[in-house]
This record gives C-alpha cells, sequence and structure tokens, in this order.
C-alpha cells in the first residue's frame, strides 16, 4: 500500500524483456541499503517487486498483465520514474490508499499554466471516469491528486510547484500517456450494490447491506 506522495525520481538503468514481460533495473534517488528483496516499491504508479538489490540499483519484474494495463512497457533505457516505498504502519497518510493496481492509462489533453501551479487535462475512458468524482483522489502516474472537474471522457488535475519539484509529471507533455490508479472506495461500493453481491450463496438470504444502509453510513446521494 501507497500513500501517492513520490519519494523521488528515479531513472531506467536497463531494460531486459522476455516474451510477453519484462524486467526494470532502476537507481533510485534514495539509499537501499534498508531495502529488502521481495518489498514493494511504486513505479510510475505501479506495485513491482523487488527481485535484486546490486549497490545502488534495483531489480524488478513485470508481469504481461502489468505491461497490458499500463505504460511500463513504453519506457526506454535512461527514461525517469516516480518511485516511492510502501507505507509503513506508523507513518502519516498524507495523500490517500495507492494499492499500485493501475486501472488503466490515460492521455494528457491539455497543459495549462495557472498562476504559479498547472492545470492538466487528463483523457480517460468511460470505465474508468466513472469512478472519478469531482474533490476526490486520483493516482496519476502514482501521484495522489484532486481532481477539479470531470466529465465522461476527463478529468482536471492541479499540479502544485511543490509536486512538480518532486516529480516527473511537468515533463510530459500533450499526448503523453499515463498510469491511472482511482479511488479504491469506490470500488468496493459499486460492488456491494451489484444485486449478486446482496445473497449469501450458500443460504440464499438477501444481506442487510442495501441502498438505505449506505446511504446512512455516508455512502449515498
Amino acid at each position: 500500500m501507497f500513500t501517492g506522495l513520490i519519494e523521488g525520481v528515479g531513472k531506467v538503468k536497463s531494460i531486459r524483456r522476455g516474451g510477453d514481460d519484462m524486467s526494470l533495473i532502476i537507481v533510485p534517488p534514495f539509499d537501499l541499503s534498508h531495502c529488502n528483496i521481495g518489498e514493494s516499491i511504486c513505479v510510475d504508479g505501479v506495485c513491482l517487486t523487488v527481485t535484486e538489490i546490486s549497490g545502488q540499483t534495483f531489480s524488478v519484474d513485470v508481469s504481461a498483465e502489468t505491461v497490458s494495463r499500463s505504460t511500463i512497457g513504453l519506457l526506454k533505457q535512461d527514461d525517469e520514474v516516480n518511485l516511492e516505498r510502501a507505507l509503513r504502519l506508523s507513518d502519516r497518510l498524507g495523500g490517500h490508499l495507492v494499492s499500485g493496481h493501475v486501472d488503466g492509462i490515460g492521455k494528457i489533453l491539455k497543459k495549462m499554466p495557472s498562476d504559479r501551479s498547472w492545470i492538466l487535462r487528463i483523457g480517460v475512458e468511460e470505465g474508468i471516469s466513472h469512478y472519478i468524482i469531482e474533490k476526490g483522489s486520483i493516482a496519476v502516474d502514482g501521484i495522489s491528486l484532486t481532481v477539479n472537474r470531470r466529465s465522461e471522457v476527463f478529468f482536471d488535475v492541479n499540479i502544485i510547484p511543490q509536486t512538480a519539484k518532486e516529480t516527473g509529471l511537468l515533463k510530459k507533455q500533450v499526448g503523453n500517456l499515463v498510469n491511472i490508479e482511482t479511488d479504491m472506495i469506490g470500488k468496493y461500493v459499486e460492488s456491494l450494490l451489484k444485486a449478486d453481491s446482496f445473497r449469501d450463496g450458500k443460504a440464499g438470504n438477501i444481506s442487510t447491506i442495501d441502498r438505505e444502509m449506505l446511504r446512512k453510513h455516508g455512502f449515498g446521494d
């Protein structure tokens, strides 16, 4: 689990491809002395497992499924990537809960200056926009951001100077692709509201979870 608060920008040292899978060697901006093989690191919003540590580099394997659903497969040697190590239970949760399980890919449609900040308009498919709400949280290349506006085909986010400094997001141009992870809470609520989720598979009893109960607990209109 991650927070969407990027620790720094790393660099892809090398890429090895094997069929539809791939492996990356990454040079991070942080010390690896306390990093262990098997732990998770979020790379441009994608949760990957450390498979090897050598000096000041770490290696990760990327499955065909991850390649197909994210921009990781488009990376080239020397590309920069946003990095965040896994959340400790004792840490402050400054962003929002980010799983590193990418929902899909978005495209930067507009990049507009706004005083000292920038506004990015990112196009998404309707299947993703369904889970996006105004003033809700979203992860773009692993960065926790607040949605300013949304439609069925795009959403806007504001990039403040601090975010621009700590991440590589503003180096991307109109037309570039980004990894999108929507807030997981909305997906759980949708699952609960589906009719099949209301029935007990063994007894066939109707669950006490319904729209009225969810509304009372803050999930309604």
